[in-house]
């Protein structure tokens, strides 16, 4: 399965891109890609400094049994602000994981 995330924090404001945009913009890309197997999993309102998301996590626990090929995010601030820790799953974690 991949799964295509989007995330906003509701730091991001009336100003800031909405989740149906990112979406939109992440189903694009999946079907430019060929993905077709998709799964879309968004935290609207959540910080990216914290990676104590819900549906992150539960995406997380999908990754950890196998069940992800592939994660999609518009940019690496939506998977997550803390730089140091999106370098350990980009780098360490879901490699582990195939992913």
């Amino acid at each position: 399965m991949d799964i295509l995330y989007a995330r906003r924090s509701s730091e991001d404001g009336k100003n800031g891109e909405s989740i149906e945009n990112q979406v939109a913009l992440l189903k694009q890309y999946a079907a430019d890609k060929g993905y077709y197997n998709i799964k879309v999993v968004t935290d609207d309102g959540y910080t990216g400094t914290n990676f104590n998301r819900p549906d992150f996590q539960h995406m997380m626990e999908d990754v950890e049994n196998g069940i992800i090929e592939t994660i999609v995010v518009k940019d690496m601030s939506r998977f997550g602000r803390n730089y140091i820790l999106v370098g350990q799953y980009m780098e360490l974690v879901l490699p582990q994981h195939h992913v």
